[in-house]
């Protein structure tokens, strides 16, 4: 900002425009002016400018997103009402944001769209007023709202109102929670408390090299704690993809971004009351794939791609995974079976040996929540040999945010199917969505095993005084290990109990799971009349 008190920014163009200068025309000559003024936003030099940094227009993204021809804008004459630091002399329609209502794949979204190009995209109360009815609007008629941000943050000029302006989008974001779907893509700054209403919606995409999102910025954390930091390493796509697990899709530019948002929302219904959309599949339920006969090593301490599993039994082997960057031991994301959208939850023991970690338990147990909210199945790849060992893990609380895991797969009502593919160890295979916390069908490999503890551990403990005393402790362990893995560290026992549903052959896990999830389609279960539980935040 200048030291008069302007936006340094705002072209002369912008500041020499009368906010009554329309009045004396006619009606249909004044709102042919206003209309050109809200559609040339902040000038060709900010637009060209906004191009060069590799970024659309709102507008131009907005066309993007949308079906063509479908997006009907609202509010495009609002103005701030500002008259402090020559404000009253920068009255541009519109006001740095656009808003309406379109169609993706045909069917309602809202999106609103922050214009750089217009004070920076900063938020004024009438911004954010815009922002509130278009809100408004989805939550009332029942279709999910896009945030398109790009914004220099709250509007200093209009000093407690512009505050006042970000609650009320935040307080729509969570009266909005769980009941239609919120997504927001980050394609330039957001910074300050802008960065509230993303982080509490359901999704976040960024773009890598041209977005970023912190609380406060490198000079704020240079002055206050001496660190010298750049934006791109404290809060650009990159970072909040691997490091802090803040955004869930990473894109390349504005284009691929927002052509991966409408990918994301043809795996969604509308709201809370409907079903995910069904598309059309060629790929037969009785599909088998003899490669993963093959695929689990016989050697249990061998790692192996779990995305293989999902690819080879998943319609046509599409999987839309999400934050794939970001605790990688744990796998989240959107695939179709027989064109039903389900989520997949999956170990991965090529990380961590598919250990569950605080990070990784927590990136789970979000999604978990996210697809029972949405009457989304959750499809579990099970391949798990415990929880994390370390001080770190334990000084972290591991305990408790295991237990969100936990909580997140028993509160859910949706159909729950599991395959354990090898390891199930310990608490570990109670919390990846077990029979014993509500989950509807459990498959087994003849792989898979299924006990407290692995085979060397449990044996080191059963059998302790026994090793010792043998004359060949080696012999006498491995003779006693592999009598435990006879007895307990498979899959029959288990059936046997009731808590496999069925051993299966991994050729035939597709036409198992389709089986199921078709069985499981009317599905309905509810949970004991509550305001809402307190699962262990």
């Amino acid at each position: 900002m200048c030291k008069d008190g302007r936006l340094g920014y705002a072209s002369a163009r912008m500041a020499e425009r009368d906010p009554d200068a329309s009045a004396s025309l006619d009606p249909i000559a004044r709102l042919e002016t206003l209309d050109r003024q809200a559609l040339e936003a902040g000038g060709a030099r900010r637009v060209q400018r906004q191009h060069e940094q590799g970024k659309l227009t709102a507008r131009e993204r907005i066309e993007l997103l949308l079906d063509p021809g479908t997006f009907v804008e609202t509010d495009r004459l609002v103005k701030h009402q500002c008259r402090d630091f020559g404000m009253e002399e920068q009255r541009i329609p519109g006001d740095g944001v656009v808003t309406g209502y379109g169609k993706v794949d045909g069917r309602q979204v809202f999106v609103f769209a922050q214009d750089f190009t217009v004070f920076g995209g900063s938020l004024s109360s009438a911004f954010a007023g815009k922002i509130a009815k278009i809100m408004d609007l989805a939550l009332q008629t029942g279709a999910p709202v896009i945030g398109l941000n790009d914004s220099g943050g709250a509007r200093i000029q209009e000093g407690v109102q512009s505050l006042a302006g970000y609650a009320d989008i935040f307080t729509r974001n969570v009266l909005s929670s769980g009941v239609i779907p919120q997504i927001s893509a980050i394609m330039g700054p957001c910074a300050g408390g802008a960065v509230y209403s993303p982080a509490m919606t359901d999704f976040i995409f960024m773009v890598e090299e041209s977005s970023y999102m912190f609380i406060t910025g490198p000079e704020v954390i240079k002055t206050v704690t001496h660190e010298e930091v750049t934006k791109e390493e404290l809060g650009g796509a990159r970072t909040h993809a691997a490091r802090s697990g803040v955004s869930h899709v990473t894109c390349a530019d504005d284009a691929d971004c927002l052509r991966a948002v409408r990918e994301l929302l043809g795996f969604l219904p509308s709201n809370n009351h409907e079903m995910p959309p069904v598309s059309a599949c060629t790929d037969p339920r009785d599909r088998e794939d003899a490669a993963l006969e093959d695929l689990v090593p016989a050697d249990p301490m061998k790692p192996y791609d779990m995305k293989r599993v999902i690819g080879a039994v998943v319609d046509e082997g599409d999987f839309f995974e999400v934050q794939p960057d970001y605790a990688k031991n744990m796998l989240i994301g959107f695939a179709r079976f027989e064109g039903h959208p389900v989520g997949i939850v999956a170990n991965q023991p090529m990380v961590l040996a598919g250990c569950l970690d605080i990070d990784a338990s927590v990136k789970a147990a979000r999604f978990v929540r996210f697809c029972d909210c949405f009457n989304l199945p959750i499809v579990t790849f099970v391949d798990v040999p415990g929880f994390l060992p370390g001080t770190d893990q334990e000084y972290g609380g591991i305990i408790r945010h295991g237990a969100k895991l936990l909580y997140a797969f028993t509160e859910a009502t949706i159909p729950k199917v599991t395959v354990i593919t090898r390891k199930a160890y310990g608490g570990a295979y109670d919390v990846m969505a077990s029979k014993h916390i509500r989950g509807d069908i459990s498959f087994a490999y003849p792989t898979a095993e299924i006990a407290v503890m692995g085979p060397d551990g449990a044996v080191n403990i059963i059998y302790r005084k026994e090793i010792a005393a043998a004359e060949d402790p080696v012999a006498a362990k491995d003779a006693f290990v592999a009598d435990y893995r006879r007895r307990f560290a498979n899959p029959f026992r288990a059936a046997e109990l009731g808590f496999i549903d069925e051993v299966i052959y991994p050729r035939k896990t597709r036409p198992r799971v389709c089986a199921a999830l078709d069985m499981l389609r009317d599905k309905r279960a509810t949970n004991p009349p509550k305001k809402h539980g307190n699962p262990p935040l």
